[in-house]
């Protein structure tokens, strides 16, 4: 037997690290996608518990303020795509008035820390987005176009397409088939 799961990385992610800071007593407030405010200094031991503890679920703690803001870019994007929140300004607009630095900025520090420009990070994350939707959800590729911002089928199936090899109705053919063996 077989068991298909879908989950929120996002509420996964949430739920480990309250988990973790509840169990070191440590009192917190959640700012945000992967920013934590603590309430009262926490003493080195306690850091590095936790240090410890967060790395046996593939989390780890950023110091550097460079490094920092590349994760906030990212976290900004895949909350972006995974939210059902619809933006209508330009999304190079929308990033620097969320981060609060100018687009040009953000983008020559993503590159130079990612060796990948911000806009290919986007791709990539849409199209992972896409095949999950495609692979857990009963939508079309119209609907799963429409929920990812694109503005036609026409233009995912070329991005997908350049980003995995295959077209997506290829991909839900492929996934339908894996689907029947197994069952």
């Amino acid at each position: 037997m077989k068991l298909q799961l879908k989950y929120d990385i996002n509420v996964t992610f949430k739920s480990v690290l309250e988990e973790q800071l509840n169990k070191l007593a440590i009192p917190y407030k959640i700012n945000g996608f992967g920013e934590v405010e603590f309430l009262q200094p926490v003493n080195m031991k306690k850091m590095e518990e936790l240090t410890i503890l967060l790395s046996t679920y593939g989390i780890s703690i950023i110091n550097d303020h460079k490094t920092q803001l590349v994760q906030k870019i990212k976290d900004t994007i895949n909350g972006m795509i995974n939210s059902n929140e619809t933006i209508t300004q330009n999304f190079s607009d929308y990033l620097a008035e969320r981060l609060g630095y100018s687009y040009a900025y953000l983008s020559n520090l993503f590159s130079e820390n990612t060796y990948s420009s911000i806009e290919n990070f986007t791709i990539i994350t849409k199209i992972d987005k896409a095949k999950e939707l495609l692979t857990t959800e009963s939508l079309t590729l119209t609907e799963v176009a429409f929920q990812l911002g694109y503005s036609s089928v026409a233009h995912l199936s070329r991005q997908f397409k350049k980003t995995t090899g295959i077209t997506p109705t290829l991909f839900q053919k492929i996934i339908a088939q894996r689907k029947a063996l197994t069952n």
